[in-house]
């Protein structure tokens, strides 16, 4: 096939046409009355409430921000200011009670003073891959930071169980936000929108039953760099648009890049599109102005991210054979 740069532009209007039919259609097939979504800050969210809004109108979308206490402040202010742009109720929900009561900062603190015991609340933290995938062969291996608000920091390779430990309890915050979505949907008869984009669901980045537990994906076939080509298009608000994607469920600021991806999005997606095509490395190499071996670190580690998280794209598994039930 002819890989090159420009593979993945689209024509935005055509496209925001497409995913507004496509919500519609599933809010008729599922007998529901509207949507409600999860606001994060981000841009993913913004997109996908903006398409929503198209859909099916403001009166019709509603927007739920969960904020708790490791948000960064902002991400509450942009998902506010992005609702009121596109004129559909917001309602905000600090779920830290939740999580304290299920003893989510518990758990993971004591997960991080197992490596620093000194580790207490006035204390930052966050989990990151090395950064240099295309520059030399390692393994995805986390390394833990924590600083002690003063500058000070420190920071250790994780282990496999104090991983497991951190992630386990960091991954309540997803599924307590999903919680409150459905309560929302089924008081009032809406969907849940998702907002997961191509590149994270074909490596899994996302929790599931968590941000990964909704009704519809409207945006799971976009890369994120078409995400942001939407965005512009719909006029989602600046302060979004020039916001560093983030998971914003640690304390001390991390990227979707340092936490997760290891390569910047232009080119992040350009290669999985490739990876996914099944595009000669030769070929991609040439087109991307990379080593062959740049791409085939890309490409292992793609294959690798896939094949893990596979089980997070299948529904339970089960002895049915069918689902076809009764009489027509």
């Amino acid at each position: 096939m002819d890989f090159h740069k420009e593979i993945l532009e689209i024509n935005c209007e055509k496209e925001a046409r497409r995913i507004s039919r496509f919500i519609r259609k599933q809010v008729l097939s599922m007998r529901k009355e509207g949507a409600v979504i999860g606001l994060s800050g981000g841009v993913d969210s913004a997109v996908s409430a903006e398409f929503c809004v198209r859909a099916l109108g403001k009166e019709k979308t509603i927007s739920l921000v969960l904020p708790e206490k490791d948000s960064n402040p902002v991400s509450e202010e942009f998902a506010l200011k992005q609702a009121k742009k596109m004129g559909i109720r917001a309602d905000i929900i600090d779920i830290s009670p939740t999580l304290e009561g299920f003893g989510t900062y518990k758990k993971r603190d004591e997960a991080i003073q197992t490596i620093f015991p000194e580790y207490g609340p006035r204390y930052r933290m966050k989990m990151t891959l090395p950064p240099d995938l295309l520059e030399r062969d390692s393994f995805n291996i986390y390394t833990l930071m924590i600083d002690d608000g003063q500058g000070n920091a420190k920071s250790a390779r994780l282990n496999r169980e104090n991983l497991w430990n951190i992630i386990a309890a960091t991954d309540t915050k997803q599924r307590t936000r999903m919680m409150h979505l459905y309560y929302y949907a089924e008081k009032m008869n809406f969907l849940v929108c998702g907002t997961t984009n191509k590149t994270e669901l074909v490596q899994g980045f996302f929790v599931k039953y968590g941000d990964g537990g909704v009704d519809i994906e409207p945006i799971a076939h976009l890369y994120k760099t078409q995400v942001y080509d939407l965005a512009e298009h719909l006029g989602v608000i600046p302060q979004i648009l020039q916001r560093p994607a983030s998971p914003d469920t640690y304390s001390f600021h991390v990227s979707d890049e340092e936490l997760f991806f290891r390569i910047p999005f232009r080119t992040l997606d350009l290669l999985l599109y490739a990876w996914e095509k099944g595009v000669p490395i030769e070929n991609a190499a040439g087109a991307m102005e990379l080593t062959e071996d740049q791409v085939k670190r890309a490409f292992r580690d793609f294959a690798g991210k896939f094949r893990n998280s596979e089980h997070m794209r299948k529904l339970p598994a089960t002895l049915l054979k069918s689902m076809r039930i009764g009489c027509r």
